[in-house]
Formats: C-alpha cells, structure tokens, sequence
C-alpha cells in the first residue's frame, strides 16, 4: 500500500506544477485580447510601467500599491533600446527579458508587457487602463502629456503613489560604482 500525500501537500505540489511566471509574459500581440478578456470579466487594470532594471523594495512597495487598487497589474517594461535613451548608454544593466522574467516571478504582477519606444503612449493606447500608476516624483503636470491624454480620453484614471524613500536603481548602481572604485 502506497501512503497518501497530505492534502496540503498535494495541493502546494499542484500550485508548483502549475506556477509558471512565462505565461504572464505578454507578446504586443497578444495584448488586446488579454485586456479585452479582463474587461469581460469585469476586472479593473492597474497598469505602470518603468525600466525595472535592478528590481528593488522601492519597486516592489510601488507594485504591490498599485496592484491592490485593482484585480489585475500590467507592468509595461521599457525595451532595451528605450531604457538607454531614458537613462544613458551604460544601461540597462539587465536585458529586457530577464527584467521581464523577474517582474513576471512576483505575486503581485499579472502580466508584463514590453515596449520598445521612449514613450509608454502607445502601449497605453493598447492597455486601456482602468487606473495608470506612477510614483510620486510626478504629478498630472510634469507625467508624459500624451499618455495623460491616452489614459483620460479612454476613460481612465492617473494615479501617484508614494516612493520609499532612499531606493532607486541609479543610488544603487552609484554606490557600487563608489565601492569599486
């Protein structure tokens, strides 16, 4: 007689089986139908996005924030080409894919989406957010206009939550310069 598995761990090796942060990965193509199947269901989306280069606690506080003002988060992930135009030519330190991949791995992302221009408008235009998220360093004045106006005349709303203070990606890389040098 073969002894059974308690329930709980059956239950946790199926939740294993069928974790797989690959899936929230979302193709530019696939984005229409994947928002129009949540609109179907009546789920508000949250959508933010940035270059995410070296994840941080800044970066997950900000995400989980905006995941819990909806059902859904969509993180729009600036391509590798669009993060050098926004932060230098000595990033991104990480490719876009495997920025994706980390974004994709945490709870409170459902789907990760990468866009290859400077600007998020066009991604936005393909979101349809309910809610756009930004952090605190902006405002309605000082965020991209055309995404304002991207996210407004599709009915959504913009925004800004608080920054944990001290984090960003550029502080850190700064002081691992400072410490090797």
């Amino acid at each position: 007689m073969v002894a059974k598995k308690p329930l709980l761990a059956q239950t946790q090796e199926a939740n294993m089986r069928e974790m797989n942060f690959g899936l929230k990965i979302i193709g530019w193509e696939q984005l229409p139908a994947w928002r129009e199947e949540l609109r179907t269901r009546g789920q508000v989306l949250v959508v933010t996005n940035g270059c995410f280069d070296l994840l941080h606690a800044g970066h997950v506080t900000g995400l989980e924030t905006a995941r819990n003002m909806g059902e859904a988060l969509l993180v729009g992930l600036n391509g590798d080409d669009s993060v050098r135009q926004l932060k230098g030519p000595g990033r991104p330190v990480n490719c876009a894919s495997d920025r994706a991949a980390v974004l994709a791995a945490l709870e409170s992302v459902s789907g990760v989406c990468i866009f290859e221009e400077k600007s998020a408008a066009n991604f936005l235009r393909l979101a349809r957010p309910d809610i756009y998220v930004k952090g605190a360093d902006y405002t309605l004045e000082t965020i991209c206009q055309v995404e304002r106006r991207v996210v407004e005349e599709a009915g959504g709303k913009i925004v800004m939550v608080p920054l944990l203070h001290g984090r960003s990606t550029s502080k850190l890389l700064a002081s691992l310069a400072k410490e090797k040098g």
